[in-house]
């Protein structure tokens, strides 16, 4: 599916974020795929640590999350050497969203070293012309995450969701690094329902700055 994106140029840079669960990679994808970007995604299946996290969270926390801030940057220094006449890009992660997992997932003495770690990396991520923040309920989360069945994200706690919808909230309230568009997702299916999709797509090309919310209905097939 192609859609016209009108006289409006598409940001050469768009990251979606979003909690475990609300479906940013499925729509990266699809984003991605229709408009011809190339994708700069999170690989959580290769972290040799996130099945050991989620079966016993404080035993492996910072190993996990090391992995993962690594691997992020980089992915995004790699980003930032590429050719810049390369087709326009789209991540499913800002890196910015590490420290909010390490505040979560760490303990003080743990943190402090993430801390002096994170510090001490040369990190020139690219600031993205548009974020796109996908949110749901926790019910909606749950659902989400038991339907599609991977087998590290059985043991995924009904409060350890929560603490993370909280802290994106928080993260996305004081968020102005980008133009913004906050997307409510808990009444449509982007992954398989083409009229949601399009009609989040055509309301995103017409976000050029500051910060918008997107709260629809679903659409009836």
């Amino acid at each position: 599916m192609k859609l016209d994106t009108g006289s409006g140029a598409l940001p050469r840079y768009i990251a979606v974020e979003g909690p475990i669960g609300v479906g940013k990679t499925s729509f990266t994808k699809r984003l991605a795929e229709t408009f011809n970007y190339e994708t700069v995604l999170e690989t959580p299946e290769v972290n040799p640590f996130l099945e050991r996290f989620y079966r016993n969270r404080r035993q492996a926390a910072l190993q996990t999350q090391l992995f993962f801030l690594f691997e992020r940057v980089r992915q995004l220094e790699a980003m930032r050497q590429g050719d810049m006449f390369n087709p326009v890009r789209i991540a499913d992660f800002l890196l910015e969203k590490d420290r909010l997992f390490a505040g979560i997932n760490l303990d003080a003495d743990e943190l402090a070293l993430y801390e002096r770690i994170y510090e001490h990396l040369t990190i020139d991520a690219p600031t993205p012309d548009l974020v796109v923040y996908l949110q749901a309920p926790i019910n909606v989360l749950m659902d989400r995450v038991q339907a599609r069945g991977i087998s590290y994200e059985r043991n995924i706690e009904r409060n350890y969701l929560a603490e993370l919808n909280d802290a994106y909230t928080a993260f996305f309230h004081y968020y102005e690094a980008s133009p913004l568009l906050i997307v409510n997702t808990t009444e449509i299916d982007l992954a398989h329902n083409d009229q949601d999709f399009e009609n989040l797509v055509r309301f995103l090309l017409s976000v050029k700055r500051g910060r918008h919310y997107y709260n629809p209905q679903p659409s009836i097939i």
